[in-house]
């Protein structure tokens, strides 16, 4: 018998682990694949690595303040690299800017970009500063099982309008800028989180204030060294991890949890069981309960993304880390994606080379390329019949924007929304579980308290959202809620 299983052995439901067993808690993890990490992953062909999840860290005080737990920290058992530029920019006019590590250098590439708007820059970043700073001590600070909790957590009736909810991203960056590039570059940030920025709050503009202020960072290796890391980290600290192993059902009667079930039969009695899984997957097979699985049915579905692996020879001028090259018709982006519910006709692409930064990802004199999109979830499309033609496509778009391809590749691998769904037991294959698109939306996301006492969810799926930082936010959350919930069920 173990005090806690936890269900799923993505970031989130191993920082929960280590969490609870370094609080003196016996604690096991089971995960269905062979490898932990969820999303966070790498896909390895001929020499060419690429980090098939998240592709940068932000907000790396976060893991610190994990990693203390067992008494180390982010540097100690990784290789994080800050990355100047933050990204390069660039539209189909052939204007571009670099968005540099430092403010003061990032307001000026905007100043060259577009005269007059590095000030306008700098505002908004300091607008975003303080929606951040009021963001973390409320919305990120502890579960929201109502808008209460958020209410409470508030100093007055300012911090509401600090953060800025009732308008749309779109709306504050036009209100903000008066280059409709630039306004299109504040809007992407919606895509942070599954979004369009026409129906996303002007609360996602605190997105580019942590990239500018905490970093964006690599992890020398991929990003998915941070697995291994991890992994070492729970073995110290006496977590029991059960890879291969696929839990079938949580075990539980009308009020409690009592343990899970395991595809093989093997039953593990727990008096906590953390579900670091897909809220839908939970509720309609783990334990099905219709009134949940209704109620997460209601959130707004977040996009999902169509992937080009590309092995590419040979040197690209110009090529930075992170690069975007926007699409001429945002408007038009947006609607295939959460209108139309089509793969966008002119997509905004972007593409990772962390070949740039670290050489060891691609033989020598090549690169990878991993070429993402916004796409709609996986209901809506046949990705069985339709990601070569796709695939073809967001070439020709490619080479529209000056990389062609051609004769340079030495191989394509596709990663579609029925991949991602089937991989990871996404629901559509949203990337981010539920999307921010309207003022409600974060307040339809799973609460991490389930609806059987000793039921917690944790990760992409629940509270606080999708992301490596917010994912490891969410098994701080739900650590403390169990600590405090256990405490008062502890006899004198």
């Amino acid at each position: 018998m173990a005090d806690v299983a936890v269900v799923g052995g993505g970031v989130g439901g191993m920082a929960v682990a280590l969490r609870l067993a370094t609080a003196g808690h016996d604690v096991v993890l089971f995960e269905r694949n062979e490898v932990l990490g969820g999303k966070l992953a790498t896909r390895s062909v001929d020499g060419f690595t690429f980090d098939t999840g998240p592709s940068l860290l932000t907000l790396p005080e976060v893991f610190d303040d994990l990693l203390a737990c067992a008494g180390t920290s982010l540097a100690e058992v990784v290789e994080p690299v800050r990355l100047d530029p933050i990204c390069r920019y660039r539209w189909p006019d052939g204007s571009g800017f670099d968005h540099r590590a430092g403010l003061g250098d990032a307001a000026a590439e905007v100043g060259r970009l577009a005269p007059g708007q590095g000030a306008h820059f700098e505002d908004w970043m300091a607008h975003g500063r303080r929606v951040w700073e009021i963001s973390e001590r409320t919305f990120f600070a502890g579960p929201m099982e109502s808008p209460l909790d958020l209410v409470r957590r508030m100093r007055s009736p300012a911090d509401l309008w600090g953060i800025d909810p009732l308008r749309t991203l779109d709306a504050r960056a036009r209100s903000h800028f008066d280059d409709p590039r630039l306004v299109q570059w504040a809007g992407r940030y919606a895509t942070y989180s599954g979004s369009s920025p026409y129906a996303a709050p002007a609360t996602l503009a605190c997105i580019p204030w942590i990239e500018q202020s905490s970093g964006a960072w690599y992890l020398r290796g991929g990003l998915a060294s941070l697995v291994g890391a991890l992994a070492g980290v729970l073995a110290g600290a006496g977590v029991e991890v059960r890879t291969g192993e696929e839990v079938h059902a949580i075990r539980a009667d009308t009020t409690a949890v009592a343990g899970v079930r395991l595809a093989g039969g093997e039953t593990i009695d727990a008096q906590v069981v953390v579900a670091n899984v897909d809220a839908t997957h939970l509720f309609a097979d783990l334990l099905p309960d219709p009134r949940a699985l209704r109620r997460v049915l209601r959130a707004p579905v977040s996009s999902s993304g169509f992937a080009l692996l590309a092995a590419v020879e040979g040197h690209t001028e110009g090529l930075a880390h992170h690069n975007i090259a926007f699409s001429a018709d945002e408007a038009g982006e947006f609607g295939d994606i959460f209108e139309r519910h089509r793969p966008p006709v002119d997509p905004t692409l972007y593409v990772c080379a962390s070949s740039v930064t670290d050489p060891s990802q691609a033989p020598e004199g090549c690169e990878n390329w991993n070429v993402l999109v916004n796409v709609p979830p996986a209901s809506t499309v046949d990705w069985d019949a339709g990601a070569e033609a796709y695939r073809d496509h967001l070439l020709e778009v490619l080479a529209g924007h000056g990389w062609d391809l051609a004769g340079r590749l030495r191989s394509v691998e596709t990663i579609t929304p029925a991949d991602i769904a089937e991989r990871y037991r996404s629901w559509q294959g949203a990337i981010y579980g539920t999307s921010s698109n309207g003022r409600r939306a974060a307040f339809l996301r799973p609460a991490n308290r389930g609806p059987r006492r000793g039921l917690y969810l944790v990760g992409g799926s629940s509270h606080p959202g999708g992301g490596l930082p917010l994912v490891t936010m969410s098994g701080a959350i739900v650590a403390a809620m169990v600590e405090a919930d256990q405490g008062q069920r502890r006899p004198e």
